[in-house]
């Protein structure tokens, strides 16, 4: 078993002062290090065309250029680089497995990736420029793997494939434009009809209204749908589909089976975290273990986080943090089984290490 932790970053102010900070936490971080030693054997599959990127990012969310900017005068880079690392445009994706259902005021989640892609980040930020408040695990330092803004609008994100690529947003910035911007399912709904997308993926939103929405996103169309449950397939474009379900399918079997049983978001996230239940993974090196498990609550504005399986939560207070009372102990611990190195905590987390 590998002790792990997540620290959890807390900042009101504006957009190009957070990303003054960000890019002064990131320097001569393990998280950059080992970014730039996975570079040397993972070419780039895609293009930095600065000039697309900001009227793309601008055109959406122009605040998130400012933070751009604000990265790359921290770290002193050339804005090509910060784009390549933080831009959330146009940038390839590998693919990874996730769990998603809600119930009764709760949306719980699986993060199944690997663990040498791990950022190990919590972020709790508040712009005082515009934009909602939102809390949740940072993807690419700018994106969200999952969160929860300040109205109640929960996002999460499963993969799909990644075949036929287009010009677009990854699903980290994604998310992060979607709980910045929306305020409700309804809007979000709209903003990822609208949004480009480079890759394929179930986006699952969710609010203080109860009603779930699966966004079914591909760079060639997207459909909506109502459900409480998604993995790792489609519904709807099922001719988006990779040939290899099973997987996917036995997990929404077992959810599907389990959730008319399930009363209380405690039971649902012993379902999702506890290893023996059949959601948990521990295919780590096959970029398909469960890394963390987060719960959000719309109606109440508090998130729940374990790292690992069998975890007791940490609960975060969000709706507290709003208020100005700051989150005391600024770590998540937890255990995951595995021998293989994190981005943000051990030097040798790039691909030339087999651990």
């Amino acid at each position: 078993m590998k002790k792990i932790y997540s620290k959890i970053v807390q900042f009101r102010g504006s957009h190009y002062d957070f990303g003054y900070m960000q890019g002064e936490e990131l320097k001569d971080s393990l998280i950059v290090k080992n970014r730039e030693k996975q570079w040397r054997v993972r070419k780039p599959r895609f293009i930095i065309d600065e000039k697309a990127a900001k009227q793309a990012i601008t055109a959406f969310v122009p605040e998130i250029w400012e933070e751009l900017l604000g990265m790359q005068d921290a770290l002193k880079w050339p804005m090509n680089r910060v784009l390549k690392e933080f831009g959330g445009y146009r940038l390839d994706y590998v693919r990874s497995w996730c769990s998603i259902v809600t119930g009764k005021d709760y949306f719980i989640r699986n993060y199944d990736y690997h663990p040498k892609t791990y950022e190990g980040r919590y972020v709790l930020f508040q712009p005082t420029d515009r934009g909602y408040a939102i809390a949740g695990p940072s993807q690419r330092i700018t994106g969200r793997s999952d969160g929860i803004n300040e109205k109640g609008l929960v996002l999460g994100y499963n993969f799909m494939h990644r075949k036929k690529p287009g010009d677009g947003f990854i699903c980290g910035m994604i998310g992060r434009m979607v709980l910045e911007t929306c305020s409700n399912v309804s809007e979000a709904v709209d903003l990822l009809r609208e949004i480009p997308h480079r890759h394929s993926f179930s986006y699952i939103v969710y609010d203080k209204s109860g009603e779930t929405f699966v966004v079914e996103a591909t760079p060639r169309g997207v459909e909506v749908r109502q459900s409480t449950m998604c993995t790792n397939h489609f519904e709807m474009m099922k001719h988006e589909n990779r040939n290899y379900l099973l997987d996917s399918q036995r997990r929404l079997d077992v959810i599907r089976d389990q959730q008319p049983f399930i009363e209380q978001a405690e039971e649902a996230f012993r379902l999702f975290n506890d290893s023996d239940k059949g959601i948990f993974s521990k295919e780590y090196k096959n970029w398909a273990g469960t890394i963390h498990t987060a719960a959000y609550f719309p109606k109440q504005l508090k998130s729940w986080m374990a790292l690992g399986g069998n975890q007791v939560p940490r609960e975060i207070d969000f709706g507290a943090w709003l208020k100005g009372e700051n989150v005391k102990n600024e770590f998540v611990h937890g255990e995951v089984d595995t021998d293989i190195a994190f981005a943000h905590m051990d030097e040798n987390a790039s691909w030339f290490q087999k651990k």
